[in-house]
């Protein structure tokens, strides 16, 4: 795409901006010179051969071929050539191979390129092939050093010479009878092949008088992106959809449509849609279902009633009638399953949190001492009872089997497994300061057997404040026994312990006259 109102080709070379042919039509320095249909770069001369803004490559023709013959006869002859290029192109080193064709030959390349604050200094290669004789050359196309060698070059050079000479001590007269020339020259590595005749001939370079492809990358400035991007109007990144590109063979940047476009990022609108869609852009960007092109990309579909894991790379294939419910089925199924886990996880983890504060109860409780005194058969009338088990007796302390309540706390008439029935004390306070003293109270009160006390036949510990189970008095509490029975006498109460000092009536532990 050349600027507006320019050329966009000289003979069969495309010519797009900022390179341009004739003033207003480029950018310094990409001037073009066209000349009997064919293209010049104006500032070196060479002749263009291709120009691709998208890799930021041109290829042109290189005439320099650096040579030397040593006849038999004894006479000489040689050619030392070079070339020089402006700052804004580059040899490619990366596409160009430094190429050395005879035998007992050192070719030879000496560059110029830039180190930091752009201060210059010479780089040099070289290569060396070689052969006794003629039935030494290699007769495949590839330089392998019998008659041909090739060899990198340097990177970030703008200007270069060639030089091609015999090697002394090598080079003799046997030599010189079937391969009096040698030659050097530095060219597009995919294009040259070798031919055994080459190192036969003594006019390779004439042959070429034209020159030989060479590749050059080539920057539309000499900053880097983040430089270039400051400098507002002379940003050469015009396209809206455009983006910049630092190069790595030197200092500078070139442009590039952004992904999903194509065209001339150097000129304003030069950016447009690819059409991923339509011909012959499909090659491109495969679909094997429906296409539909959109701003900078596109999406790829199946049709009503066909399904494919990945539409761009496998076809569509007809669609399971049951497959959306099978879907949905094993959707359900798996949250299903995943609330079960995590709702036995959660039970798990708060059953373990309330044995862990029951342990806690029970040994603030006084439990263990307890325990090991009943182990120790220290203690053999009394019973350690859990939580559940109360709860199963008193029905889950449900209010029908309240048998009274008070300020400290409830009463509540309970059926253990053995079918004995019995009185079971959920108290509302708890001194914990006086633990060691309860445990040994309820001892005393459980081996206490006397007709006119309330047995103690137990007790639970695992919860914050203790219950205790007592054996059951099927006719009220002992003090309606006495209030009904004996009006004139007043009962003399004698209380077991400070601690136990507010139980209620029905489990107060007394001695009647």
């Amino acid at each position: 795409m050349a600027r507006p109102g320019c050329p966009d080709k000289c003979g069969n070379v495309s010519i797009p901006y900022p390179f341009g042919t004739g003033n207003g039509c480029f950018q310094e320095p990409f001037s073009v010179a066209c000349n009997e249909s064919r293209a010049y770069l104006a500032s070196t001369g060479v002749q263009v051969l291709d120009i691709n803004l998208t890799i930021g490559e041109i290829r042109v023709l290189n005439p320099h071929i650096a040579w030397q013959c040593n006849y038999t006869n004894g006479t000489n002859s040689s050619g030392l050539d070079g070339l020089s290029l402006d700052p804004f192109h580059k040899v490619s080193h990366t596409k160009n191979m430094l190429t050395s064709i005879g035998c007992a030959t050192l070719a030879l390349v000496v560059g110029v390129t830039k180190g930091k604050h752009q201060f210059e200094y010479p780089v040099a290669n070289s290569c060396f092939s070689f052969c006794t004789d003629a039935s030494n050359v290699d007769d495949s196309t590839e330089c392998s050093g019998m008659g041909c060698y090739q060899s990198s070059f340097p990177g970030n050079i703008s200007s270069f010479n060639t030089t091609s000479a015999a090697v002394e001590g090598i080079s003799n007269s046997t030599i010189q009878s079937f391969s009096p020339c040698s030659y050097s020259f530095v060219a597009e590595e995919e294009w040259f092949k070798f031919d055994r005749s080459y190192v036969l001939s003594t006019n390779f370079a004439s042959k070429h008088a034209n020159g030989v492809p060479l590749v050059l990358d080539w920057v539309v400035g000499n900053g880097s992106c983040l430089e270039a991007s400051k400098m507002g109007s002379q940003y050469a990144c015009q396209a809206k959809n455009s983006k910049c590109i630092d190069v790595s063979n030197g200092p500078g940047y070139r442009c590039n449509c952004s992904q999903g476009y194509e065209g001339n990022p150097y000129l304003q609108g030069g950016c447009q849609d690819i059409n991923e869609c339509e011909p012959p852009n499909q090659s491109l960007y495969p679909c094997k279902g429906n296409c539909r092109n959109t701003d900078g990309n596109y999406t790829c579909s199946c049709p009503s009633g066909f399904r494919s894991d990945d539409p761009k790379s496998i076809p569509c294939v007809r669609a399971d009638p049951n497959n959306a419910l099978k879907m949905v089925l094993g959707i359900s199924v798996s949250i299903i399953f995943l609330m079960v886990c995590i709702f036995a996880l959660h039970a798990e983890y708060q059953k373990r949190k309330l044995a862990k504060e029951k342990q806690i109860f029970f040994d603030q409780n006084g439990g263990q001492i307890l325990y090991h005194q009943i182990m120790s058969k220290q203690v053999d009338t009394l019973r350690i009872f859990t939580q559940e088990d109360l709860k199963k007796a008193t029905n889950d302390f449900d209010e029908s089997r309240e048998l009274g309540r008070g300020g400290h706390g409830t009463v509540y008439k309970g059926i253990l497994k053995d079918n004995r029935v019995v009185a079971v004390k959920r108290s509302k306070i708890m001194n914990v300061n006086e633990t060691d003293e309860f445990v040994q109270e309820i001892i005393i009160l459980s081996q206490t057997n006397h007709r006119n006390v309330v047995r103690l036949l137990g007790c639970c510990l695992e919860v914050e404040v203790p219950i205790l189970v007592y054996e059951f008095i099927p006719n009220g509490t002992l003090f309606e026994f006495i209030q009904v029975t004996t009006e004139a006498h007043l009962p003399h109460w004698i209380p077991v312990s400070g601690s136990l000092k507010n139980l209620p009536m029905h489990w107060h532990i007394c001695i009647c006259p």
